[in-house]
């Protein structure tokens, strides 16, 4: 499958971006989808994934409560959607899929979204 990210630009600190993982190839049945950061420097942490059934998403303690993953299966998209942003939050954000469960070394990954928090 491949995935296509998109959503990421400037926002000031308490700012709401929603970032969408578009899949192609083939449909996201079946498979758990996840998100994930990177800033330069670090590895890549793990943001939030979903599985295919829609139940039981699961996040990082670090953006529990402010961001929301969802999937809408007839576009064949999943959805960040990123309230309450903080300046730690700038990253560059990557989708991934797989599926397994929970969503451990994805190997389908998108290119990155820039996500950028302004203080």
């Amino acid at each position: 499958v491949q995935l296509q990210a998109s959503g990421g630009g400037l926002v000031q600190a308490g700012g709401s971006l929603r970032l969408s993982c578009a899949a192609s190839g083939r449909t996201f049945d079946y498979y758990t989808v996840g998100w994930f950061r990177q800033t330069p420097g670090k590895e890549r942490e793990f943001v939030a994934a979903i599985r295919w059934s829609a139940v039981n998403p699961y996040y990082a303690d670090s953006v529990k409560g402010r961001f929301t993953i969802s999937r809408d299966d007839a576009k064949n998209t999943v959805y960040l959607q990123m309230d309450s942003l903080r300046p730690e939050d700038t990253a560059v954000y990557y989708c991934a899929a797989d599926t397994n469960y929970p969503l451990n070394n994805p190997r389908n990954w998108g290119q990155g979204t820039l996500v950028t928090v302004s203080s």
